[in-house]
């Protein structure tokens, strides 16, 4: 019976609370869609790179070398020589090595020369290897295997040249135009910084750059074919990753790195140093949930304000209620149960809202940020949102029930319409 009259008591007054259950359901959009494209972006960024038991660079800050290596932001303070680097490798305890030589870059997008252990070895997410579109590893030494975002966004398929750049940005006289490139392989899109890279060897960074000097072309060119007959060997890397034959002696190995008397280098542990980037970057996320979470308690409180609005509309109606004999929890209840039905409403149409918004967000922000959103129902903490949204709302509507049953049957029945 209650259900009934509160129904019928809401919907007579139906237009102004749309409104109110459209305010709240925009305040649990934002709510809840902050705290998913939190959560997802905090996956897809300890996500990037797994299975790798080490990063090794010039010693620096350990966030800047995790930086370069592995989002491509940024430059290495110093390289490390390839000596140091096969002496490392060579280690007992060391399983497999994939090298990384950073510095070029392609319209936008930044070149990584590296071998073909780095396509066996690269790992991301819960252990997902890399995996191709389309095409092979490069075997050539002007091979070069491009990254889904690479591909979708320059329109390149396999068989189209490309021109690499010295240095970040592209200039008309940086161009290694003497040495094009040829895509042979486009990986599957992977939601990392994978995705915005483009892969040559090695011996390829050192070809391109066999007749450059400090950054400038020297006046003696050298060709594409004159350049395979020279050695390509690497003088320098930039960083090199690493796996452990057993994962127990990390810190042992980190530290005899660390330690390394031929020259200053740093290894650093991904996992440890994500959750530290993580935690030096996670204010923000915060801020964005506490302003979210404001909103929300201003539509609560605007709720509020549209039910005492019309409560000297309602004098009549509960003065009636009283006078049949309706208790003071009558009362209670029927603005508790106008209210639950408001907020839950609300809630509802906000859910639809994030997951229809979510749909069409999800192909701009894995293309823009590399962030990969799942459309899985809400999780413990997002419902836990939601059941203190209603239960803040249902405190809230204590107030003008306590207000409404205090008037008297004689006061409400004495108003002249």
């Amino acid at each position: 019976m209650i259900w009934r009259i509160a129904f019928k008591s809401a919907w007579h007054r139906r237009v102004g609370l749309l409104l109110t259950i459209f305010s709240i359901s925009v305040s649990m959009f934002l709510l809840l869609g902050v705290d998913k494209v939190r959560k997802e972006a905090h996956n897809s960024f300890v996500n990037t790179i797994s299975q790798t038991d080490l990063i090794v660079g010039a010693r620096s800050g350990s966030i800047n070398l995790l930086l370069y290596s592995v989002f491509r932001i940024g430059n290495a303070t110093n390289n490390v020589s390839w000596e140091s680097f096969q002496d490392i490798a060579a280690l007992d305890e060391v399983a497999w090595t994939v090298p990384i030589s950073l510095g070029d870059s392609h319209r936008g997008f930044r070149v990584m020369g590296t071998n073909e252990d780095y396509f066996q070895h690269y790992r991301y997410g819960q252990d997902e290897a890399l995996a191709f579109q389309e095409g092979v590893p490069f075997s050539d030494l002007y091979d070069t295997v491009l990254g889904a975002e690479v591909a979708d966004s320059l329109g390149y398929v396999l068989g189209d040249e490309i021109i690499i750049s010295h240095g970040a940005i592209a200039t008309e006289f940086a161009a290694h135009d003497d040495k094009p490139f040829h895509v042979v392989g486009i990986l599957e899109r992977t939601g990392t910084p994978v995705d915005r890279t483009v892969h040559i060897s090695l011996e390829g960074i050192e070809a391109i750059h066999i007749d450059w000097n400090a950054g400038v072309r020297m006046p003696l060119e050298i060709s594409a074919e004159q350049a395979r007959k020279f050695d390509l060997e690497p003088q320098t890397i930039t960083a090199f990753m690493l796996g452990l034959e057993n994962r127990i002696q990390t810190f042992q190995v980190q530290r005899a790195i660390n330690e390394y008397r031929e020259e200053p280098l740093q290894a650093i542990v991904p996992g440890v140093t994500l959750a530290e980037l993580w935690r030096s970057i996670g204010v923000f996320e915060q801020v964005l949930a506490v302003l979210a979470a404001l909103v929300l308690f201003s539509a609560l409180i605007g709720m509020l304000t549209s039910v005492l609005s019309t409560l000297n509309e309602r004098r009549r109606e509960m003065a009636v209620l009283r006078a049949v004999g309706a208790h003071p929890y009558h009362i209670l209840l029927l603005f508790m149960l106008e209210t639950l039905m408001i907020v839950v409403a609300g809630c509802l149409f906000g859910l639809l809202l994030l997951y229809v918004g979510l749909a069409m967000a999800r192909p701009l922000l894995a293309e823009l940020y590399g962030i990969s959103i799942a459309l899985t129902p809400p999780d413990g903490g997002q419902w836990m949102m939601i059941g203190v949204a209603i239960l803040l709302a249902l405190i809230i509507s204590l107030i003008p029930g306590i207000v409404a049953y205090r008037r008297s049957v004689e006061d409400g029945l004495s108003i002249r319409i």
